[in-house]
């Protein structure tokens, strides 16, 4: 874990977001008080394909059918 003041961040704030990308921990402090963790971004695993869902959802038959519960409604 790696904590730097404000002031050091501003001037290196380049090597500290090549070390959080690379997995280093990086506390920036004020005042000898942590105030922000440097993570990096998770980019999204994959994107959602069209289709990709096929066969694992069953409608049955009769979904369209009115329900028992309304039919003094109807």
């Amino acid at each position: 874990m790696q904590q730097v003041n404000l002031d050091d961040a501003k001037k290196h704030l380049g090597d500290l977001i090549e070390g959080a990308v690379k997995g280093d921990e990086v506390i920036i402090t004020r005042e000898d008080r942590p105030v922000v963790k440097l993570v990096p971004v998770q980019a999204c695993k994959t994107k959602a394909m069209f289709g990709s869902a096929k066969g694992l959802i069953a409608i049955s038959d009769d979904c369209d059918e009115p329900l028992e519960d309304f039919r003094e409604y109807t």
